[in-house]
């Protein structure tokens, strides 16, 4: 009976502990960003862009699984909302792409977009698939891995609502090229993370302005010397996407606190060689 409750308590301590690693990591590069001391910083967050989707159909819940098994620290999400009011994973404004059906994602009920297949890219491989719903994401990600919202067309108060519902509001950083939409969910949860794209060094003064974020998403059209510049004068983490072995060993050297990729297994066991995490 010892035996049992030993075990049981040493289930709930690692529950309690994958819950609390995004928070922590997050916490943790923020505070050790770039170069301190003349030592290189030894946290590299990670990102999963759009789920692990090489191998698995883009924002989808074998995705989303595929960045948990990779190891990551956090799996962007595209969110869009349908004709009836729920949040559901796409990147693109229509279906077209990734599902059986035609149309665009607003002008379809929940109940529409739930009929299509959303493995057909996949051949046989992924049976019955379907578009994953923003509550059906955050449930699988509870406790195991930090979402990373990039809203394509979604409210911030049903946003909010989602997060709230599954208790992930430590967990998550939300990702926009719109500062004003980004201003609005800070009015609602001023503690979450922010994470606007940085553009250049003028726009990085009116984001410090506007938002105070902690962290800048940067991609190949602001990556650049005067920018990076900008954001590391500023204090502000850097979070940027990336997916070359040559690429990740400039953005570490460049004191990078997170990168995103479409490679995520590949990036996990670069970093370990490189022995950084």
């Amino acid at each position: 009976m010892k035996l049992q409750l030993f075990f049981a308590s040493l289930a709930v301590m690692r529950y309690t502990l994958q819950l609390s690693t995004s928070a922590l990591a997050l916490a943790g590069a923020f505070l050790s960003a770039g170069f301190q001391d003349g030592r290189q910083s030894r946290t590299i967050l990670t990102s999963a862009h759009r789920g692990e989707h090489l191998h698995h159909p883009e924002n989808s819940l074998p995705a989303i699984q595929g960045a948990i098994n990779a190891g990551m620290d956090f799996v962007e999400l595209d969110i869009r909302t349908t004709s009836d009011g729920h949040l559901v994973l796409m990147h693109d404004p229509t279906v077209d792409r990734m599902t059986s059906g035609r149309g665009p994602v607003s002008e379809k009920t929940l109940a529409d977009i739930r009929k299509l297949d959303l493995g057909v890219r996949f051949p046989g491989q992924f049976p019955d698939l379907r578009v994953p719903t923003f509550d059906e994401a955050l449930a699988l990600a509870e406790g195991k891995i930090g979402i990373y919202i990039d809203t394509k067309s979604a409210s911030p108060r049903d946003l909010v609502a989602a997060i709230g519902r599954h208790d992930m509001g430590a967990h998550v950083m939300f990702y926009s090229e719109h500062p004003d939409f980004l201003k609005q969910i800070s009015d609602l949860r001023p503690e979450w993370i922010l994470l606007p794209e940085a553009f250049n060094p003028e726009n990085i003064r009116r984001l410090l302005e506007l938002l105070h974020p902690k962290m800048l998403g940067f991609d190949p059209r602001d990556y650049n010397a005067p920018t990076i510049a900008a954001a590391r004068h500023a204090n502000i983490g850097i979070f940027v996407d990336l997916n070359t072995p040559a690429e990740w060993q400039g953005a570490i050297e460049q004191g990078v606190a997170g990168i995103q990729t479409d490679h995520p297994f590949e990036l996990r066991e670069f970093l370990r060689a490189k022995g950084y995490r």
